[in-house]
Order: structure tokens, then C-alpha cells, then sequence
């Protein structure tokens, strides 16, 4: 079993690959009612715990690292990354595995994604998982748009197949 995880301090994308690479898992978490950072992470906790398997390996979506002009404020990369330390800790703590970090950029090459220029990542990602993906679902706004929490499922996906991949070139080399 491969987890996949895109962390955020909103919504928590959660995916879970079979050997295969077959989903067995994709949700999403929704932490947008919970203010305190702590009572967010015990909210992961209790959804961790409700998982019935332990995973072979934990693939956590890299933390943004620097600045870029029109994004996140230092007070939300701090406040993101002290989110993804937690859930790394919970990570550790109830499954039992010491997760592994993948950016989200190469994360998306290795699954063969490629994000035109000029063009938002999350709309191109989405519109590959709803094209290559069987076993994503995806719900609408009354407007015919994709949820919110849906793009972290598929941004969860990417993180989870990424990280398959990974294991089944080492498993390659290995044999």
C-alpha cells in the first residue's frame, strides 16, 4: 500500500494505491471549520486511524520552500509548514512510517503531466486525473465547476502515483 498526501491547512487530499497501483482510497479531509492547528492535526489523527491497513510507504507533498510574487505570505509558509511537520509526525506515529517528501513539480513529470505555460497546474492536473484516472470522483458546484476539495484529490493522486512509480523503478533495480 502506497499513501499519498497533498497537505494544506484547508483541506488534506488522501489517497491510498493497492500494489498495482489500483486506487483503493481518495478523499478529502475538510479542516476548514477547525481554527485551531492543533485540533486540525487531531482531526488527521482520528482519519489516519480509521484507515485499516498500514501502508508500505508515506509520500507527503513537499512544502512550498521560498517566495514566489502573487502566492503565499511568510506567515502562510510557516503556518503550512508547521502543518506538514505535524501530519509528518502523525504520519510517523500511527502508521508506523517515516513519510517521504516529492515535489509537487516533479511529482507531476513522473506521472507524465505537463503544465502549458500561462496555464493554473491545479485545472491541468484535474483535467488528466478525469481523463486517465478510473476511481477519482468528482463533484460539482451548482455551476458545473470541480469542488475545491476535489483538486486535492487529485493533486493526492498525483503525490500517491508519483511515489508508486518510485517503488516499482527501485523494486527494477533491485531485481
Amino acid at each position: 500500500m502506497i499513501y499519498g498526501l497533498d497537505v494544506s491547512t484547508s483541506i488534506v487530499g488522501f489517497t491510498v494505491l493497492d500494489d498495482e497501483g489500483n486506487i483503493v482510497v481518495n478523499e478529502a479531509w475538510d479542516l476548514r471549520k477547525i481554527k485551531n492547528l492543533f485540533e486540525k492535526a487531531d482531526f488527521v489523527r482520528k482519519q489516519f486511524r480509521k484507515v485499516a491497513k498500514y501502508p508500505n510507504r508515506v509520500f507527503i507533498e513537499q512544502s512550498l520552500q521560498s517566495f514566489r510574487s502573487g502566492f503565499s505570505s511568510a506567515q502562510t509558509l510557516s503556518l503550512l509548514s508547521r502543518f506538514n511537520g505535524m501530519v509528518s509526525w502523525l504520519c510517523y506515529r500511527e502508521l508506523g512510517v517515516e513519510p517521504e517528501y516529492l515535489s509537487a513539480s516533479s511529482a507531476r513529470k513522473s506521472c507524465g503531466i505537463k503544465i502549458p505555460r500561462g496555464q493554473k497546474a491545479k485545472e491541468v492536473v484535474m483535467k488528466y486525473v478525469l481523463d486517465n484516472v478510473p476511481g477519482v470522483s468528482i463533484t460539482y458546484t451548482r455551476y458545473n465547476n470541480p469542488k475545491q476539495e476535489c483538486y486535492d484529490k487529485a493533486d493526492s493522486w498525483v503525490i500517491a502515483h508519483a511515489g508508486w512509480l518510485q517503488c516499482q523503478k527501485e523494486k527494477s533495480l533491485g531485481s
